[in-house]
């Protein structure tokens, strides 16, 4: 792993630094409804349940993550704190409920989830051993709090399952005035989310958990960047989509046929509570106050990415939630509190249509 810098003196975590709003408990509802109006559109349309956000996957992969014995105390928490080497799944993905063809360029996804894991758990994942962390390629969420994201949603729900030509128009479009904007030194989290995001190479990003996480008595955010060399090369690569709709999963297929890929994770602790909040979901939290620091490796051999069996037992049998794990990585703040139903209702809507309860995996024989 990379060196460490030296860690900034952490915020221990309060329960008075979370601000529940009096109409939580209707943006969460509302937000259920609006994921299930698009899991329903789906439905429809291919004729089995897929994920309400993220549906399309890119890449189904299995490998490992190494926790190295010479973590501080204060970094040794929660997924962290035993040094060892544990199975990962990992999936690689873009944001819409929708399966589009790639040229519409939306914002990227990583979900991983680490198998073996000890310690107390969440709340509806008593009697498992896994950690999810769910990932996407921006430093902050696209919404500020609960209601705009509601917002959003629902305009994205209202797009779900229309004109798949008009997509591809507008994301061309989007992706033009993005350009434009980045040329001026700005960027547009908006623009991305709707389909401005330039068309690169999903492997050369870097992801985070967007949104802070208990990291045992502190609070964090958390960073998954690629270090070896193949992976690194492919940062702003652009990708050949003409003619490609999954251009995205032949591109990760062509990589794993002949590459491994390295990553390491990172972890930023809250050193300033004004400049770190956490009901604010859309600040970026500056790193030359707090930077990342590495707290393990995650190791992907050369591997089939889209195969058969791993449509079956990952991308159909599997959820991927940042509620699944342990109490010390609980996500924080009101856009995952809303978040939190919305999962469970998806998970259950997936498990209901296909027949079978969606169950957590014990190894890596389950995948």
């Amino acid at each position: 792993m990379s060196e460490q810098p030296a860690v900034a003196r952490p915020i221990l975590f309060e329960p008075s630094f979370e601000q529940v709003p009096d109409d939580e408990a209707q943006t969460s509802a509302e937000l259920v409804e609006a994921m299930h109006s698009i899991l329903e559109k789906t439905l429809a349309d291919y004729g089995h349940a897929v994920r309400s956000v993220h549906a399309k996957a890119h890449g189904l992969l299995t490998g490992t993550l190494t926790v190295p014995d010479t973590l501080s105390v204060t970094l040794a928490q929660g997924a962290f704190a035993r040094p060892g080497t544990f199975p990962i799944v990992m999936r690689l993905s873009t944001n819409p409920g929708d399966i589009l063809d790639d040229k519409v360029s939306t914002p990227r996804g990583m979900a991983i989830k680490v198998l073996g894991v000890q310690g107390e758990r969440l709340p509806g994942s008593d009697g498992d051993t896994t950690q999810d962390f769910v990932l996407q390629n921006a430093k902050a969420f696209t919404a500020a709090t609960p209601a705009a994201f509601l917002k959003t949603l629902k305009l994205l729900a209202k797009t779900t399952d229309k004109v798949p030509r008009l997509k591809k128009a507008m994301s061309a479009t989007l992706r033009g005035v993005e350009a434009a904007v980045e040329a001026v030194g700005g960027q547009s989290a908006t623009l991305k989310s709707l389909g401005g995001h330039p068309l690169t190479h999903p492997l050369g990003e870097t992801f985070y958990t967007v949104v802070p996480l208990l990291y045992g008595p502190y609070y964090a955010k958390l960073r998954v960047q690629p270090v070896s060399r193949a992976l690194r090369d492919l940062t702003d690569q652009a990708v050949d989509l003409d003619g490609k709709p999954d251009g995205l999963r032949e591109a990760v297929q062509a990589f794993f046929a002949e590459h491994d890929a390295t990553w390491e994770i990172g972890i930023q602790l809250a050193t300033d509570r004004e400049k770190m909040p956490i009901e604010d979901a859309s600040v970026v939290w500056p790193e030359q106050d707090s930077p990342y620091i590495a707290v393990a490796q995650i190791h992907v051999p050369r591997q089939p990415s889209w195969t058969a069996e791993r449509i079956t037992k990952v991308d159909e049998g599997m959820v991927f939630s940042p509620w699944h794990g342990l109490a010390a990585h609980r996500p924080l703040g009101g856009v995952m509190r809303v978040r939190r139903p919305a999962y469970e209702h998806s998970a259950e809507f997936r498990g209901r249509h296909r027949g079978c309860p969606i169950h957590e995996p014990r190894s890596l024989d389950d995948v």
